[in-house]
């Protein structure tokens, strides 16, 4: 059977304690980032589907693997999340912007 995507590390050690043999090779910095674009939109659109909590959990995986892809670290993704999230708030209340006069 053909994948050819990313997968978590693990998969590869599970399959063969599975007894099959994974097939698979590294993947250079260009095309693992490309992966993980790929994988950020598979897992997003399987959370819209089954709107569970997991899904989130497999986004998240994803946009740490991200930032540290593009060379940045999580505390630095958090404290600029943090950052904007004081400047321009979250979504917590709702809003709803009809537009503007």
């Amino acid at each position: 059977m053909n994948y050819n995507k990313l997968v978590r590390d693990r998969i590869p050690e599970i399959i063969a304690a599975q007894g099959e043999k994974p097939i698979f090779r590294v993947m250079d910095n260009l095309e693992y980032t490309i992966g993980l674009e790929k994988k950020l939109e598979e897992e997003v659109a399987e959370y819209l589907e089954s709107k569970e909590i997991e899904e989130l959990a497999d986004v998240l995986e994803v946009l740490y693997a991200l930032c540290e892809a593009q060379g940045h670290s999580v505390d630095e993704l958090r404290k600029v999340y943090e950052k904007k999230h004081a400047e321009r708030g979250g979504f917590s209340k709702r809003i709803l912007l009809l537009g503007k006069e």
